[in-house]
């Protein structure tokens, strides 16, 4: 069986375009069962083979339905044969559900002071220990075949932001030429794969490079190479230019996308998936997402505080400890504190997605925007 992807509700711009969609999407498991997400959809990220700071099993009760790991880091430690021997990364983790696993073209871009790209791949030292390693199209695909992920991304190659239009054409095309080649690799039955659109901020060369792609078979599209610098509107603008020119009927998916309102902001354009790493990031670092806003629990001004993080969240840690005593726990270097945010702050982005499917299926998308948008910044932090 191949990936199945269903539109249940499709909403239409006034020009016609579509944008705005609620779907399923069926994935074949590995043992002949099938995995349904439902999007748009929200995926936290374990880069390593785990969510920072969380269990398998918080991750699943947070609402998670498909997590995303790094083809990169996995590579390097464990190593992708190692986990393979292991009975694959589903069973190495400890996790039933659908995974998505990028393809290390990422780290092309942020790991660029330790790398050399040319037409045929990237030559770069580990950030571990310093050796060297050689990255092609082929490779990605061998090393996430091993890994046996569900979605199997595309080797590619993000230009920086700012970059010359040349430089970014150039990566552009790399990044059609590499496709073409990762598709000669077999995958394992249940696998199947995304290309990505890259561009820049270039609404031409978006438009080409999406153009060509879908020529390709590829089971659904990624947008690539957005925000790594530029302001949130541009990164949204962009995303709203490109997405319509993909394949309607295949998933679309913005990665490493984002605060709240750019996952709002992107459903709006006619994405169905998105991941980042900035609920279980912030939340290491004291940041909490609330329906009111955001809060940094480290502030005194909680000290004394007896409401939990959120008043309309059912989370763990909302249910069962006060700003008071996360607070403390912060300022108490206690790890605890670590773990209790990222199980609010993962819920809370989980939540957001559910409540956008609500939305979209009733035709009040719009004006749940709006009332998310006043309540969401009626708070200063």
């Amino acid at each position: 069986m191949a990936l199945k992807f269903e539109i249940r509700t499709q909403t239409k711009d006034a020009y016609g375009v579509p944008r705005a969609r609620t779907g399923t999407l069926t994935l074949p498991g590995k043992h002949g069962q099938n995995h349904q997400i439902h999007t748009p959809q929200f995926m936290p990220v374990g880069t390593v083979g785990s969510v920072k700071g969380v269990t398998t099993s918080e991750v699943r009760n947070a609402g998670a339905e498909i997590i995303l790991g790094n083809t990169y880091h996995l590579y390097l430690r464990p190593g992708h044969e190692r986990i393979e021997r292991l009975g694959g990364l589903h069973q190495f983790m400890n996790w039933d559900g659908p995974i998505l696993t990028d393809s290390g073209g990422f780290q092309v871009f942020s790991l660029s002071e330790l790398n050399k790209i040319d037409d045929d791949g990237v030559t770069f030292k580990s950030h571990i220990d310093g050796s060297t390693h050689r990255f092609t199209p082929e490779v990605s695909m061998e090393i996430q075949r091993a890994l046996e992920s569900d979605i199997v991304m595309a080797f590619d190659e993000c230009p920086p932001y700012p970059a010359e239009p040349e430089r970014v054409e150039a990566a552009m095309k790399r990044t059609f030429e590499w496709a073409k080649r990762g598709l000669e690799v077999p995958l394992k039955p249940h696998q199947n794969r995304f290309g990505i659109i890259q561009g820049g901020l270039s609404e031409e060369l978006r438009m080409k490079s999406a153009a060509e792609l879908s020529t390709l078979p590829f089971d659904g599209f990624a947008i690539g190479g957005l925000s790594i610098g530029e302001t949130p509107e541009l990164m949204q603008s962009m995303c709203k230019t490109t997405a319509p020119f993909l394949p309607i009927d295949k998933p679309k998916y913005l990665m490493g996308v984002g605060r709240p309102e750019d996952l709002i902001e992107c459903v709006r354009g006619g994405v169905d998936l998105f991941d980042c790493v900035m609920p279980t990031r912030n939340a290491r670092n004291g940041q909490v997402f609330t329906s009111t806003g955001k809060l940094n629990i480290r502030n005194a001004e909680f000290a004394d505080d007896e409401r939990p993080l959120d008043e309309n969240c059912d989370c763990d840690t909302c249910r069962n400890y006060s700003r008071a005593y996360l607070r403390h726990l912060f300022a108490a270097g206690e790890i605890l504190a670590l773990r209790l945010n990222t199980i609010h702050n993962l819920q809370f982005y989980l939540d957001l997605m559910h409540q956008i499917r609500e939305a979209i299926d009733q035709n009040r998308f719009d004006d749940w925007a709006e009332n998310f948008y006043t309540n969401y910044h009626a708070r200063k932090d």
